[in-house]
């Protein structure tokens, strides 16, 4: 695991647990050795995460569409920082960075970017872990929903199994770390046989 894609929101939340999750986010990767790549902005939970890790003397890259460059404040202290022309682009390149997932609390930017990646998942575009980080309950209600969709026969049980729910981040850690992807785990199970 050699980097993570964090996904947070550009504002802080009403609840300072939110950015006291993301700072502690950030200063856990870089305790592990983990680099960070982000949406690149110097605001919100995102400015929490990213200067956690930079203080914690870890690689932070932040990924960032010209358009939202002013208005997000890009992080002008970034490892790396790539500018890119389209959201598309922004968010294919988050996950070419990065080895696995995890999203924070933040708004419809933040989910939008969650179902992406879990979509692609259920896809087979890739095999990588997500974790949804549910700090102070944020995600209590989105849970419910997804368990929801699983009960009303909208999603199948092995895709909503590959969205890690955690509210603690060293635990959403250790199971992106002991992550095996959906189809690799029914190859073992038939190998068990």
């Amino acid at each position: 695991m050699r980097r993570i894609c964090v996904f947070c929101g550009s504002n802080p939340g009403n609840d300072p647990h939110f950015m006291a999750g993301a700072r502690k986010l950030g200063e856990l990767l870089v305790s592990q050795g983990i680099g960070v790549v982000y949406g690149g902005g110097n605001v919100g939970c995102m400015g929490a995460l990213a200067d956690a890790a930079l203080a914690a003397g870890g690689e932070v890259i932040g990924v960032i569409p010209q358009a939202l460059q002013d208005r997000e404040l890009a992080h002008p202290g970034l490892t790396s920082l790539h500018l890119v022309a389209t959201m598309h682009e922004r968010k294919a390149l988050m996950a070419e960075l990065s080895d696995g997932f995890i999203a924070l609390p933040g708004g419809l930017g933040t989910l939008e970017e969650l179902f992406e990646i879990a979509t692609w998942s259920q896809l087979g575009l890739h095999a990588k872990p997500l974790a949804l980080l549910n700090v102070h309950g944020f995600y209590d209600h989105l849970v419910a929903f997804l368990d929801q969709c699983e009960t009303e026969g909208f999603v199948q049980q092995a895709n909503r199994d590959t969205i890690i729910v955690e509210s603690e981040a060293e635990l959403a850690l250790e199971r992106i770390r002991s992550y095996t992807p959906p189809l690799v785990r029914k190859w073992i199970d038939k190998q068990e046989i």
